[in-house]
């Protein structure tokens, strides 16, 4: 892991999410919102099981590793797979940067994140939606970044969960202030400026970027409302 890493996670970020982009444009889109800014991009892989949908590998990882490292950006890689610990390596070969998997996919938390942390990146623990944030607890001390789901996971383009910024104030006050703080779900330039308030310094958008007409354009939009680094 590298210091340079856990400095942007630990930032105000916008973090454009490709679960929207369109695949056929996927480097072109990218790179928009490299160029708008963007230091942090996120890649939510599914496996049909946690989620229904399935969508990414370590193969795209590998394939946007070195534009996003170019631009002096991070690939921050959301599992939202079964058994992360079995898959957590591939991606930290493919060039991951920061990967997340979740609490409720994985026996054994701890050992998890001490696959990711072997491997070299930095490492992040999500919690859906009715999942208590007490679940963050237990591996406080050994993660770089918590990430409170803001919808239920595996589809882009939910409304976001208006009770999500209690969870969110409640999520800040267990992990403390040197941890990254991020959501995912419904983020656009009015959620993300609640969620900002109630202590998340990470914001991950998706539809609100990639399906507007103008990604670079949606992008500034979102970081102006955080006043994005």
């Amino acid at each position: 892991m590298s210091t340079s890493t856990r400095e942007l996670l630990r930032g105000v970020r916008v973090a454009p999410s490709i679960l929207s982009a369109d695949f056929g444009r996927l480097r072109e889109q990218v790179g928009e919102v490299l160029a708008a800014g963007a230091r942090v991009i996120h890649v939510d892989v599914m496996d049909g099981h946690f989620v229904p949908p399935i969508t990414v590998g370590p193969l795209v990882v590998e394939g946007l590793a070195q534009q996003v490292a170019e631009a002096g950006a991070i690939l921050d890689v959301h599992l939202m797979i079964e058994r992360p610990e079995r898959q957590v390596s591939e991606f930290v070969k493919a060039g991951a940067d920061s990967i997340t998997f979740h609490a409720e996919a994985t026996p054994d938390a701890a050992y998890t994140a001490s696959l990711i942390r072997e491997g070299g990146a930095c490492v992040g623990l999500a919690i859906n939606p009715a999942t208590p944030v007490g679940a963050l607890a237990e591996v406080g001390h050994t993660i770089d970044l918590a990430l409170c789901m803001t919808v239920s996971p595996g589809w882009g383009g939910q409304v976001f969960i208006e009770h999500s910024i209690e969870k969110v104030l409640r999520s800040r006050a267990i992990i403390g202030p040197e941890t990254a703080l991020e959501v995912d779900g419904g983020i656009e330039p009015e959620t993300a400026s609640r969620c900002r308030a109630a202590g998340a310094n990470l914001f991950v958008a998706g539809s609100a970027i990639f399906a507007s007409e103008d990604p670079a354009a949606a992008y500034l939009a979102i970081a102006r409302a955080v006043e994005a680094e």
